[in-house]
């Protein structure tokens, strides 16, 4: 008798099941797919984007110079989003990103240039500076328990005031880096040895389009072969659950906001060697772009899900509107405007995806 019922539940649920899989439309089909690979989304946009201005440029989007050009503006926005990516799987936002950089390097110039102090531990304090940054705001959303939003918002207004303040807006000449602490530029130099060059699309590629592949590549074994970070994506999907399970979730919420200002520091000597220069009002929309590359990535603001991968896609999407944009002879302000379209589209697009059960 209980085996001829469990019999027919089980023909019941396997109908259903038939049938919900029958009905699904073919919208409903491509909603599973995206479910199910997440990493496609960003994929879908990047080339929608490369066949659109392709089209608008008459081609020139798919020169090497201009891919060279998407590269090096996708090395720092990219590092930057890493950073942003661990913080967001955790369900945060960090807002100070971009002004936490802007600091990280006037410590580099101002230590190596005008005080004199060796480049390596002037590099070395840069970085630092951005760990010590990402510690304080660790510490007050795990033991103060403020809303990361408010943390991060307040600290990117402290630290831009203070950059603006201790420097009074001047910057670093290029001429005055390469006189007193070269090794500052590392990241904008070409990668060569000898008459060898590594060359994209026929172009040579600088240090920071390099080190923005290593970054990604270490991260992603990192969140995906890790038991950190596996606890990473644990604490942002469900936090209660997880301590549940035993993981100590201010601690790995402690170590990402640490992690992230590390990473913010690496950006900073790389943004030093991309620009040349060293000026306190420079990537004032880096925040933004940051963000944009992790949401367009498929990383969801409500923590829990997301590849390092997909922010990858979704930072050379934002290289790709930039440069786009800039050979279509657009303004200047229609790269904000079309980051702003992005992360609400990329948003939508997610809660879209999340309405269909695994």
């Amino acid at each position: 008798m209980t085996d001829s019922y469990e019999a027919s539940a089980s023909g019941a649920d396997t109908r259903v099941a038939e049938f919900e899989h029958a009905k699904r439309s073919p919208l409903g089909h491509l909603q599973h797919l995206l479910h199910l690979y997440p990493t496609l989304v960003p994929i879908i946009i990047l080339a929608l984007s490369v066949i659109a201005f392709a089209i608008v440029t008459d081609g020139r989007i798919l020169s090497g110079l201009a891919i060279k050009i998407t590269l090096e503006q996708t090395a720092i926005v990219g590092i930057l989003a890493c950073a942003q990516t661990l913080v967001i799987l955790t369900a945060g936002i960090d807002l100070s990103v971009g002004a936490v950089m802007v600091l990280s390097y006037v410590v580099m110039g101002h230590l190596g240039v005008t005080y004199g102090v060796p480049a390596p531990i002037a590099v070395a304090a840069g970085i630092l500076t951005g760990m010590v940054i990402g510690a304080i705001n660790g510490l007050l959303v795990t033991r103060v328990k403020l809303p990361p939003f408010i943390v991060t918002l307040g600290m990117w207004q402290i630290v831009l005031a203070s950059v603006f303040l201790y420097t009074g807006s001047q910057s670093i000449r290029s001429q005055d880096i390469d006189a007193e602490a070269p090794l500052l530029k590392l990241f904008g130099q070409r990668v060569e040895a000898g008459d060898w060059q590594l060359k994209i699309m026929g172009a040579p590629t600088i240090y920071a389009v390099l080190l923005t592949a290593i970054l990604f590549a270490a991260f992603w074994y990192i969140l995906h072969r890790t038991a950190w970070g596996r606890h990473v994506y644990a604490v942002g999907d469900d936090k209660e659950a997880a301590e549940l399970a035993g993981v100590q979730t201010d601690r790995i919420l402690m170590s990402v906001y640490i992690t992230a200002g590390f990473i913010v520091g690496i950006a900073a000597w790389a943004a030093i060697g991309r620009v040349g220069s060293i000026s306190p009002s420079s990537f004032a929309e880096a925040n933004l772009d940051s963000i944009a590359a992790v949401v367009i990535g498929g990383t969801s603001l409500f923590g829990g899900r997301g590849t390092i991968m997909g922010t990858l896609f979704g930072a050379l999407t934002v290289g790709v509107f930039a440069t786009g944009l800039k050979l279509a002879g657009a303004n200047p302000q229609w790269v904000l405007f079309a980051s702003g379209c992005l992360i609400i589209l990329a948003v939508a697009l997610d809660q879209w995806i999340r309405r269909i059960s695994a």
